[in-house]
């Protein structure tokens, strides 16, 4: 019996099947077509739209090409009119989940070593091995979309994202949030520290905050996660940059035993429920995340130490949480502000009027509230 799910479609001698491969975890389609160079995009997208897969056979760089039309045509129809800022986070989410759909549907086949058995195709093995894990000669079947996400994450991994606190490139792992926001790291490099002796870093992700502390002279840093590839990112991440020694990386929910005169945490700043497990990097569903922090944060400091918690206000912005409503969590954990930096976001989001957000990312502020208790 599989422990995976599978993906059937028809043959001339029957039906075949094979492992299907979603890191998003969706469901395999129920109606498969055979498509291959004479496939038209208005044909594919029809078929797509109706939610039927198409199992690509022709030429590897035509079936991008024709996702590439597919988009075109997705990106023509009108976006409704949003009434509120929520209501246009609902109706952004709600566009690119069935982007996301819709675009799923062109498959490609893998061998059991992870090549791609189709003309013009590129090497894809040692991206697959990253996310997928060591070959198991077995084929399968994942969506084009999914694969060149795949092989993104692959050269962002190589490349890195460079950090001018660090002056140095962070390589981000598929599916762990990738910081190229820096403003939560200018904070973190820039405040005061209340302590060198020792900090706790919560949600430790790509390691890059601390990288950060450890190059502020932090002596001994213990770094959190939950996530096995956000461990082993910033694992690796820690031991490339030469702070392996300094940062002790375990697997925690929230907090290690003990406590630390800091404790940092940069938790998801979006309260929305996940669609997927790779969005829990960037979704905290019911703020699940932020009240752990807060409310264990007073049993893990020392005595005057200081809690630093790193928030953008762009969920008070969309109007899916109020400021009130943070700074009563805060004082219902038993905590007292004790300062707060700001820092205004400089991606490119934030310029482009264009963007179904534009509202509420103009007005967005990334903070580090200092936190003491009570």
């Amino acid at each position: 019996m599989t422990d995976f799910p599978t993906l059937s479609w028809p043959e001339a001698d029957g039906p075949h099947s094979a492992r299907w491969r979603s890191e998003a975890a969706v469901p395999p389609a129920k109606r498969v077509v055979i498509a291959d160079d004479r496939t038209t995009a208005d044909a594919a997208y029809r078929l797509a739209c109706e939610g039927t897969a198409l199992l690509w056979r022709g030429d590897f760089q035509n079936a991008r090409q024709l996702l590439q039309a597919m988009t075109r045509r997705l990106e023509r129809k009108p976006r409704k009119q949003a009434a509120s800022p929520l209501d246009a986070f609902n109706l952004h989410r709600q566009a690119q989940a069935q982007r996301a759909r819709t675009l799923g549907m062109l498959l490609i086949p893998l061998e059991g070593d992870y090549t791609i058995p189709l003309r013009r195709a590129p090497s894809v093995q040692e991206a697959c091995e990253e996310v997928y894990g060591p070959p198991t000669h077995e084929p399968s079947i994942v969506s084009l979309r999914e694969l060149l996400g795949l092989i993104g994450a692959h050269e962002w991994r190589k490349k890195g994202v460079e950090i001018p606190a660090l002056q140095e490139r962070i390589h981000p792992h598929y599916g762990v949030f990738s910081p190229v926001r820096g403003e939560y790291v200018d904070l973190v490099a820039r405040t005061p520290l209340p302590s060198l002796e020792k900090a706790f870093d919560i949600g430790v992700g790509t390691g890059v905050l601390s990288a950060v502390l450890a190059k502020r002279g932090v002596k001994r840093i213990v770094a959190t996660d939950q996530d096995p590839r956000a461990l082993a990112c910033a694992k690796e991440n820690l031991t490339r940059l030469g702070y392996e020694r300094q940062v002790e990386i375990i697997a925690a929910d929230l907090f290690p035993e003990g406590r630390a005169p800091l404790v940092v945490c940069n938790p998801p700043w979006v309260p929305a429920r996940p669609a997927s497990p790779i969005e829990n990097a960037v979704y905290d569903y019911e703020n699940r995340m932020l009240l752990g922090f807060l409310n264990g944060l007073a049993d893990h400091l020392e005595p005057g130490g200081e809690g630093w918690l790193i928030l953008s206000d762009f969920a008070e912005h969309l109007g899916m949480r109020a400021r009130d409503w943070l700074l009563a969590a805060i004082d219902n954990a038993g905590l007292t502000v004790a300062g707060r930096e700001d820092i205004k976001p400089r991606h490119p989001k934030a310029t482009d009027a264009t963007d179904p957000l534009h509202t509420a990312r103009v007005a967005e502020v990334t903070s580090l509230w200092r936190l003491k208790a009570k």
